[in-house]
């Protein structure tokens, strides 16, 4: 795992088309703004699990 410290406005990049940007911090909260190309699906961890879940489902019902 890498672990990077930045401030407010400062970039971290994942290879060449993806940019994470610190937006804000409030306390413990830290917001981040994420530039990827459309054909990547960025979500929430929680958000990725449940559509991950739902595919499982839907794949078992078929077999």
């Amino acid at each position: 795992m890498l672990v990077l410290s930045r401030v407010v406005g400062e970039l971290i990049s994942i290879g060449d088309s993806i940019s994470i940007r610190v937006v804000g911090i409030n306390g413990n909260d830290v917001r981040f703004g994420i530039e990827a190309p459309r054909h990547i699906n960025v979500h929430r961890n929680e958000i990725y699990e449940r559509i991950q879940r739902k595919l499982a489902r839907a794949k078992k019902s078929v077999e």
